[in-house]
């Protein structure tokens, strides 16, 4: 491959040049084709999650929580590792949060809004808690660096190894719940009548389609950025709401497939899982790359907005004795959502870094 494509893709300085250099009617054609890519790509990955699933016997919503969640939260990981190599350490810890944020507030209020999205307890119950628990164990263990460190607090690179790990530690026990409760209710799910596609075309799809997601994704962010400067919106608020919403495409697209061809289960295994690994490898591979300072900014209004969203999620959990979140949770979730994004832009907070 052209060493000069692999910068290209890779860096975000060549990315935000490529960008710059482009007129404003270039930049939207990059959005459109992109948002197309995104669509056509989500598509595949999702019929080979669904014929993974039925050649493995794992539920969709398991693999959607795993292996799904693990690839559309591939480019925060990029996008934030990049940054705090580049000593850009707000930016960092703030697209891992603002993700979270996005996921769970915007792409499953939307999806719990327009479909039956089925609440699995025996999965739910338990990546539910490690869902809500990581988040709270991020925002702990921030406030024990603004007491325990001098101005302003750090995530220093031991928290990262420390996340890194507990990460590992959910991946196994997913896999455990998943290979215990498989058959215990059928995980609400529905069957597929047809033969299953064989595993090396189900791993082509999922792989070729993750590949043109994050590759999309990379190309929207920068252009979507831009474009924003030109029409006049500040820097932070860019980087608080289209980089963290930017990087959240592939779960956006992800649920948007999902939905079209019947398996909302995908989504809410996919944001959860997403929500997890943003918090456990996410942040914690960017503390590794380097110690992430924490805005004040996080403690007033980041983390708060973050917390009420997912103890909101974990809440219905528990209310939804049917087995279906309802229309108005969605609503709940997507309104609180819309009402940090109003914030952000009305009050400027949360100024960029670096």
């Amino acid at each position: 491959m052209n060493p000069g494509l692999l910068r290209w893709v890779g860096s975000e300085e060549a990315l935000a040049d490529l960008a710059a250099g482009l007129p404003s009617w270039g930049l939207l054609v990059l959005i459109v084709v992109s948002i197309a890519v995104l669509s056509k790509s989500a598509d595949w990955m999702i019929d080979g999650v669904v014929h993974l699933a039925r050649r493995t016997g794992l539920p969709r919503i398991v693999i959607g929580a795993t292996v799904i969640s693990l690839g559309t939260t591939t480019p925060e990981a990029f996008v934030s590792v990049t940054a705090a190599w580049m000593g850009k350490p707000g930016l960092a810890l703030a697209n891992g949060v603002g993700s979270i944020i996005c996921d769970t507030g915007l792409i499953f209020g939307l999806t719990a809004m327009i479909a039956a999205v089925p609440v699995n307890r025996f999965i739910l119950n338990r990546t539910g808690w490690v869902q809500v628990g990581s988040a709270t164990l991020l925002v702990l263990l921030s406030l024990a660096m603004l007491f325990l460190t001098p101005e302003p607090p750090t995530l220093p690179r031991w928290i990262g190894i420390f996340l890194l790990f507990l990460l590992a530690i959910y991946l196994y026990i997913t896999y455990y719940w998943a290979k215990k409760g498989a058959s215990a209710d059928g995980m609400g799910e529905t069957e597929e009548s047809g033969p299953a596609t064989g595993m090396v075309k189900c791993l082509i799809l999922i792989l070729g389609g993750l590949v043109l997601v994050i590759l999309a994704a990379r190309v929207m962010v920068p252009s979507a950025a831009e474009l924003a400067h030109r029409i006049g919106v500040p820097e932070d608020v860019v980087a608080a709401t289209i980089v963290a919403f930017g990087t959240s495409l592939p779960e956006l697209m992800t649920a948007i497939a999902a939905i079209r061809r019947g398996h909302p289960e995908i989504t809410v295994g996919n944001i959860v899982g997403a929500d997890v690994l943003n918090c456990l490898f996410v942040i914690g591979a960017a503390a590794v790359a380097g110690p992430l300072e924490i805005h004040s900014n996080f403690f007033r209004f980041h983390f708060p907005a973050m917390l009420v969203i997912l103890y909101s999620f974990r809440l219905f959990i528990s209310m939804n004795k049917d087995g279906k979140f309802k229309r108005w949770q969605g609503a709940w979730l997507l309104g609180i959502y819309l009402v940090y994004l109003v914030l952000q832009y009305s009050l400027n907070i949360g100024p960029a870094e670096g």
